[in-house]
């Protein structure tokens, strides 16, 4: 058994739109606890079971594509059976499926005895999505490009993270084609911010900034008010995470982010607690 670990967009911006079509963008990603559980056995086709009907079974499954991806580059017929138990809810902006499809282009080759370049690796999690080259490495990382340009670091958040998803589906091609586009940025990149706001708070509700959430927030005011919940319920900071629509917090204390994961889960919210200083290893 292997686990996928769930990302955090730690602030986000749109820069601009490339001239292949996709945006150039900045992030920090950053792991939580929260992970789904991928079972791998050799097989002699390539089978792919959900644990859940959100993410679907077979050829649908991103993580069939993974295996079949590699097939191709390894020029190998070998299956395999993939068993996903889904705990990371699915267009949460989690990245589940990225991290599960990481997992495979990862763990497969060794399974079938092979071995594969990191660059092959990289080149097959790029087609396919801009966030899952991220899950081939380890730790936090910054991100630009389409995401696929990465700068990873060690990075323990000294913080409770309350995650809640609001059960409120967010196209992430729907969110970029109506985002504003800042444009060309020229001030500290979000791991500085990041790291000065660790040492002074109040900096980072004002500078760690998601350029999805205006947009975001006024189609879907219910992911607005989680938002605002934690900031009011003691967060020192709060961000909605990609395109949403998961938003989540940093207390000071686990009693106050438990309390309030409680609170979210009486509305039927999915909620994820992620202990202060949190690395996966």
């Amino acid at each position: 058994m292997h686990r996928a670990y769930a990302k955090i967009n730690l602030g986000l911006r749109i820069l601009h739109r490339r001239v292949d079509g996709f945006h150039a963008i900045e992030t920090l990603f950053h792991r939580i606890a929260l992970h789904d559980e991928v079972d791998l056995e050799l097989a002699d086709r390539i089978d792919v079971t959900s644990s859940t009907p959100d993410a679907p079974d077979g050829k649908e499954n991103i993580c069939y594509e993974a295996a079949r991806l590699l097939q191709e580059r390894l020029g190998v017929s070998s299956g395999a059976h993939i068993l996903i138990r889904k705990a990371i809810p699915v267009g949460a902006g989690l990245g589940g499926g990225s991290a599960d499809a990481a997992l495979v282009l990862r763990e497969l080759p060794r399974l079938w005895g092979l071995d594969v370049t990191d660059e092959a690796l990289k080149d097959l999690a790029l087609r396919l999505g801009s966030d899952v080259p991220y899950f081939l490495g380890t730790g936090s990382a910054l991100a630009r490009g389409r995401g696929e340009e990465l700068s990873y670091t060690r990075l323990a958040i000294p913080y409770t993270i309350l995650v809640c998803y609001p059960k409120i589906h967010i196209s992430t091609a729907w969110a970029y084609s109506r985002a504003t586009v800042g444009g060309h940025w020229e001030g500290p990149d979000l791991l500085v911010l990041l790291r000065e706001g660790l040492q002074n708070p109040r900096l980072l509700q004002r500078t760690l900034l998601n350029d999805f959430e205006p947009t975001v927030f006024a189609a879907h005011p219910g992911i607005k008010q989680v938002k605002e919940a934690m900031l009011e319920a003691g967060a020192v900071y709060a961000s909605m995470s990609g395109s949403g629509s998961s938003v989540f917090g940093f207390f000071q204390t686990d009693g106050e982010a438990a309390a309030l994961a409680a609170t979210f889960q009486h509305q039927r919210y999915t909620t994820s607690l992620t202990p202060p200083g949190f690395i996966p290893t």
